[in-house]
C-alpha cells in the first residue's frame, strides 16, 4: 500500500522566499503540481496539499493578485486556509515616531492545527512541513511525540536554511530548487467554471 503524503505550506514564508529570488513569475506556483514532483511517485500517493495565508486589504492590486492566485490553487485542489491582517502600533527606537503596521494573524496556528488535526484523524502517513520558520518546531515536536510512526520531512525553498529546531524532530529534509519551481507553474489561463488569468506581473521572462 502506498504511503499517503500530505503537504502543509506556510504561505507567507514561501511567498517572501520566492520574492527574494527576484523571479516574479515563480510566484504563479502550482503547489499541487510541485508536491507531486517532490514525492517519490513509486512509493507515495499525494492525498492533501494545504496552504495557510492571509490576504492584505491595504493594497488593492496586491489583493487582486493574491485572490486570483488563491482561486488558482483551489481550482488545482489545494486547501487554502485564510487568516487575516491586523494593524499594530510600531515605534522607532531612534526618533520615537509611531505608525500602524499590518501584521498577519492566524497563519502559524492554522498551519500547526491543520497538520496535527489531520494526524489525529489519520489522514496521512508522511507529513511534509514547508516552512523555514522555527515557530513551527512546536508543531513538529508534538507531531512526532504523539505519532512517532508518521514520517516528518521539513521542506524549504532555495535561499532559506532549514530551521535547526524543526530539523531536530524531522526524519528527512528537502530543499526546493529553481528547477522544481519552474516545472510547477500554472499556465497563463486556467480554464474552469470561471477562467483565471495569470496577473501580468507574474508573466515569465520574454512574456
Amino acid at each position: 500500500m502506498a504511503i499517503r503524503a500530505a503537504f502543509y505550506i506556510d504561505g507567507f514564508n514561501a511567498y517572501h522566499t520566492i520574492a527574494d529570488l527576484n523571479r516574479p513569475h515563480l510566484k504563479w506556483l502550482d503547489w499541487q503540481a510541485l508536491a507531486s514532483i517532490l514525492i517519490p511517485s513509486k512509493s507515495e500517493t499525494l492525498v492533501k496539499v494545504c496552504l495557510c495565508t492571509a490576504v492584505k486589504t491595504n493594497d488593492v492590486q496586491k489583493q487582486l493578485r493574491h485572490r486570483a492566485y488563491l482561486r488558482a490553487l483551489e481550482h488545482s485542489g489545494v486547501d487554502c486556509l485564510r487568516g487575516h491582517f491586523s494593524n499594530e502600533k510600531r515605534k522607532c527606537k531612534s526618533c520615537g515616531a509611531t505608525w500602524q503596521a499590518p501584521v498577519e494573524k492566524q497563519g502559524d496556528i492554522n498551519l500547526a492545527l491543520a497538520a496535527l488535526s489531520d494526524a489525529y484523524e489519520d489522514a496521512f502517513d508522511h507529513c511534509y512541513l514547508v516552512t523555514a520558520d522555527s515557530d513551527q518546531a512546536a508543531a513538529a515536536r508534538m507531531l512526532k511525540a504523539k505519532f512517532p510512526q508518521k514520517i516528518l520531512t521539513t521542506v524549504v525553498i532555495t535561499g532559506r536554511s532549514h530551521s535547526k529546531e524543526i530539523l531536530s524532530h524531522a526524519d528527512a529534509k528537502i530543499t526546493i530548487n529553481i528547477n522544481h519551481l519552474e516545472r510547477a507553474l500554472f499556465p497563463k489561463i486556467i480554464v474552469g467554471p470561471q477562467a483565471i488569468l495569470r496577473p501580468k506581473e507574474y508573466d515569465p521572462p520574454g512574456g
